[in-house]
């Protein structure tokens, strides 16, 4: 089967979860000998991961400044061109990384309404190349914020559209009130022109049921880790608290910085330290430098990894005893959890969004989602070790029944030919 998956690029600085999980169902696909491709939008995927060689379609740059201004009449030549160079979207990477679509109104809506001028001359493009270069089998959207691009796809290429969908709440609560309720209810609108949704969580898909009253039913697929890619061969000798994902207020990284300066100053775990990894981008770069004044005093027990890369995950979890990400949303999954399970890490998260769910006993539980309670949490299982390793045993039980790669592509494959058989 040949399946084109369509994913927003990101410029690759810190952990993007929505990134990683469009990559790890590609490379499931791939190994059951699925021919897979990545086509990047706004960014380049420069991550060899994700194995993507197709030209960028709608380009950060250009794509945005012609939203602004070139509505009425069309960019000239020139200008495009140098706006979608490599130079300058190489440039526009580095800046990348808004958790917010404060601002970002009207190219949120141009990619989800599907119907301006400016967006339909990208997406004629990006049509064009599909049916006389690569004819896929099916399409794959990453998120229904470009679920503008399905109906255009549909019409042209007459090929099944699925789209996967999660935590697009975050994005579009930022926005101005009027903008985001057009946006759900655009989004809405345009569902019908996609075959089968998919969610990573039975959670989620009560988020969205709530949120989107009319979609379709989404098929809940767990997110699938290669099992081989975690050796757990070089644990830690003292406790290491890991922190893994992109560093900033959102995903609850000062939380755990102050849970960890209680836990030093009581002293009940000798020599516990605190790894701190998930890369971050430009926008994050005022809340890190607070965050190590603030972590000073016991700096030699502090290890921040600033650079990122997706291929130092496995080593990540290595050097870790347990994962904490405290953030302060509801998230729809949580992908360093089931990493973390695949390296026997247990996880110590607040009870909110999908944690339960997918933690499962693997792990420690708190509420509310303050330091004082992380705190109290984190001691409690780094100072019992029987349920250490009950939480540790229970963790790899999920990524060897739950959470694994060939479990993952073998129910992407079963929605994909459901699509097709009906088609």
């Amino acid at each position: 089967m040949k399946i084109a998956f369509i994913v927003p690029g990101t410029g690759d600085s810190f952990y993007c979860g929505n990134c990683f999980r469009d990559n790890l169902q590609a490379s499931a696909l791939r190994k059951q000998g699925h021919d897979v491709m990545v086509i990047p939008l706004y960014l380049p995927v420069n991550n060899k991961a994700f194995k993507t060689n197709s030209p960028i379609f709608f380009p950060a740059t250009s794509f945005y400044l012609a939203q602004k201004f070139f509505q009425r009449i069309k960019m000239p030549l020139w200008i495009e061109r140098m706006l979608s160079s490599g130079s300058m979207l190489k440039m526009a990477a580095s800046l990348s990384g808004t958790t917010s679509g404060d601002g970002m109104e009207g190219m949120t809506l141009a990619m989800i309404n599907g119907d301006d001028k400016v967006f339909l001359a990208e997406v004629e493009r990006l049509v064009s190349w599909l049916k006389e270069d690569e004819q896929p089998d099916i399409i794959h959207l990453s998120s229904t914020l470009l679920i503008g691009i399905a109906k255009v796809l549909k019409e042209k290429l007459d090929i099944p559209v699925v789209c996967s969908v999660q935590d697009e709440e975050v994005w579009l609560d930022s926005m101005k009130e009027k903008y985001a309720n057009d946006a759900w209810r655009s989004i809405e609108v345009n569902l019908q022109y996609v075959d089968k949704l998919i969610t990573t969580s039975n959670f989620y898909k009560n988020v969205l049921q709530q949120r989107l009253p009319n979609s379709k039913e989404p098929e809940v697929i767990y997110p699938g880790i290669d099992q081989t890619d975690y050796k757990q061969v070089n644990r830690p000798t003292v406790p290491v608290i890991g922190f893994f994902y992109r560093m900033n207020h959102l995903n609850g990284l000062d939380i755990l910085a102050k849970a960890f300066l209680i836990l030093k100053e009581k002293n009940n775990i000798p020599q516990l330290k605190l790894k701190i990894g998930g890369g971050y981008t430009n926008a994050d770069i005022k809340f890190v430098k607070k965050l190590k004044k603030m972590l000073e005093p016991y700096q030699n027990d502090v290890e921040f990894v600033d650079d990122y890369a997706m291929s130092d995950h496995a080593s990540f979890y290595d050097a870790v005893s347990l994962i904490s990400v405290p953030l302060t949303f509801d998230e729809g999954v949580g992908l360093y959890l089931c990493e973390a399970f695949a390296a026997g890490i247990p996880a110590v998260v607040p009870d909110t969004g999908s944690f339960s769910e997918i933690v499962d006993g693997a792990g420690v539980l708190y509420q509310p989602n303050n330091h004082e309670k992380l705190a109290a949490a984190l001691e409690s299982l780094l100072t019992d070790s029987q349920a250490f390793n009950n939480a540790r045993k229970k963790a790899l039980q999920h990524a060897r029944y739950k959470y694994n790669d060939i479990a993952l592509a073998d129910k992407l494959v079963d929605v994909y030919q459901s699509c097709l058989r009906n088609w």
